[in-house]
C-alpha cells in the first residue's frame, strides 16, 4: 500500500477535567473524550459541568479538535429519565459526539437529538462486522471495538464496513470482558456499570491451594505477591503501523482519571508516532525506541499488547515477579519564558531542590535535560528548596521553553527491566 494513500487516524485523548482537556489539545490530540455529570461510567473522574463543557468545546474547536462525551452507563428503569433534553443540550452547545453503550440511550439520542453523532462504546462488546451492520442500521457513525478484538479481526471488519473504527491503543485493561464486571458490586456495593467501579480487581488477595476433598491451604509467602486478577496496561506504540494499515480511524488512549503528566506524555507520544509513520516507515522506526522509553516514564504498571496478537496469559497479569520500572516525578509546568534573561517562570507541582536534574518536554516531542539553577520564589528571594505545590518559581534555563511545557525530575543511571522469559532490558532513566 502506498504510504500517501493511508488515512490519518485520529489521536483521541482522555480528559477528566477542563485542565486535562486543554493539556491534551495542546499536546497533539485530534479529539478528546470527557465525562458529563450524567450517564457515564467514571463517577470520580472530575466530570464536567455544562459550563465547563462549553468552555472546553470552545477551546478545542478553536484549535480544530473534537470533543466527545462518554454516556456509556447501563441504564436500569428510570435511569434514562431526562436523557433526551440532556442530549439536546449537548448538541446545541456544539458537542461532536456521544459515546453510548445502552441501546435505550442510543435511540433516545438519535430520535430526540438528531444531528448529534452517536458512537458505540466498547462496553457494547462489538467484536464482528455483523454487529457493525446492526449498529449502522440504527444510525451510529462509529464503533469503539471491544478490547478483546485481534488485529486479524480488525482487518476483516474493515473489509466489511464503512463505519468508523475506534480502538484502544494505551491504558488500563479491565479484568471483565469489555468492562462487564460485577466484582465491584459484590465487594463494595458499587455498581461498575453505572459509574461506581471500585476496581476490586486491583486489590490484594490471598491465594489458596484447594485440593479436592482436602483442607484449603494458604499460599501466602510461597509466591512473591498474592495478586491474581489485575491486568497489565495496554501499549500499542510499537504496533502503530498495523493499526494504520488495517484502517483504524481513531486511536483511543485510556485514562480520564490520570494526571496531566500522563495525558501530556502519552498524547505527545502517539501524536509523534502517527506523524512519523505517515511520513515514512523509516522515520517511525528511527523514533520508536525513544517513544517506548518515553511511555515508561509515566507507566504505572507493566505494559503489553492486550488481545491484539494473542490471548493474554499469566504473563499479562500483575502477580509473581514484577519488573522494575523507572520512576519519574512530575515537578512543574512552564507558565512563561523571558528570552532576554533566559528565565522561566514555573508552577510547581512537587518538591523542587536547587541542583535537581530535570527534563523539560513539550508538544512536538521536544525534550532537553537541565539542572535547576538560580531557584527563586515568587517574591524574588533566592531559595534552595521549594516544598509547596502550585507555588510560582523562577529558574534559569539554557534554551527556550514555552508556556505549557512540563518538567519531570530525572533519576540517574540505568534501571533493569526484568523480562518474563528471564532476559533483561536496560534503559536510561
Amino acid at each position: 500500500m502506498s504510504q500517501k494513500k493511508l488515512k490519518r487516524p485520529e489521536v483521541l485523548a482522555p480528559a477528566g477535567t477542563l485542565e486535562k482537556l486543554k493539556v491534551a489539545v495542546d499536546y497533539g490530540a485530534d479529539a478528546v473524550f470527557v465525562g458529563g455529570q450524567a450517564y457515564g461510567l467514571r463517577s470520580r473522574a472530575g466530570n464536567f459541568t455544562m459550563d465547563e463543557l462549553r468552555e472546553g468545546i470552545q477551546y478545542a474547536h478553536e484549535r480544530g479538535v473534537n470533543v466527545h462525551v462518554a454516556a456509556n452507563m447501563v441504564t436500569h428503569e428510570g435511569n434514562e429519565a431526562g436523557a433526551g433534553a440532556w442530549f439536546r443540550e449537548l448538541r446545541d452547545m456544539g458537542l461532536d459526539a456521544v459515546i453510548v453503550s445502552d441501546p435505550a440511550l442510543m435511540v433516545i439520542c438519535l430520535t430526540e437529538a438528531p444531528g448529534l453523532e452517536v458512537h458505540v462504546s466498547t462496553q457494547a462488546s462489538t467484536t464482528n462486522y455483523e454487529s457493525f451492520a446492526f449498529w449502522k442500521e440504527i444510525g451510529v457513525t462509529r464503533v469503539v471495538l471491544a478490547r478483546e478484538v485481534s488485529i486479524a479481526e480488525i482487518e476483516e471488519i474493515r473489509q466489511h464496513t464503512d463505519l468508523e473504527i475506534e480502538a484502544f491503543v494505551h491504558g488500563a485493561m479491565c479484568i471483565g470482558y469489555s468492562g462487564r464486571c460485577v466484582l465491584s458490586n459484590h465487594m463494595s456495593h458499587r455498581d461498575a456499570n453505572r459509574g461506581g467501579c471500585s476496581q476490586s480487581c486491583r486489590w490484594k488477595y490471598d491465594l489458596y491451594d484447594m485440593p479436592f476433598g482436602q483442607e484449603r491451604r494458604s499460599l501466602k509467602g510461597e509466591i512473591p505477591e498474592e495478586f491474581s486478577m489485575s491486568a497489565v496496561d495496554m501499549c500499542m506504540i510499537e504496533h502503530i503501523p498495523d493499526l494504520i494499515e488495517n484502517g483504524v480511524d481513531s486511536f483511543k488512549i485510556e485514562g480520564r482519571m490520570k494526571s496531566i503528566h500522563y495525558v501530556s506524555t502519552v498524547t505527545n507520544c502517539y501524536r509523534a508516532a502517527v506523524d512519523a509513520y505517515l511520513e515514512s516507515p523509516e522515520k517511525f522506526e528511527a523514533i520508536k525506541d525513544d517513544l517506548i522509553d518515553e511511555l515508561w516514564k509515566v507507566a504505572q504498571r507493566e505494559l503489553a499488547t492486550g488481545f491484539y496478537y494473542k490471548t493474554p496469559t499469566e504473563d499479562e497479569q500483575l502477580f509473581g515477579a514484577r519488573r522494575k520500572i523507572p520512576q519519574y516525578k512530575f515537578v512543574g509546568e512552564v507558565v512563561s519564558f523571558d528570552a532576554g534573561t533566559m528565565t522561566a517562570t514555573i508552577r510547581q507541582r512537587n518538591v523542587i531542590l536547587e541542583g535537581d536534574v530535570v527534563e523539560f518536554y513539550g508538544p512536538g516531542f521536544r525534550h532537553f535535560e537541565n539542572t535547576i539553577k538560580d531557584l527563586h520564589d515568587a517574591d524574588g528571594n533566592k531559595i534552595d528548596r521549594a516544598p509547596n505545590p502550585m507555588e510560582l518559581l523562577t529558574i534559569t534555563v539554557p534554551q527556550e521553553v514555552r508556556p505549557g511545557d512540563m518538567i519531570r525530575s530525572c533519576k540517574e543511571g540505568l534501571i533493569n527491566l526484568y523480562q518474563k522469559d528471564g532476559s533483561s532490558k536496560t534503559i536510561r532513566a
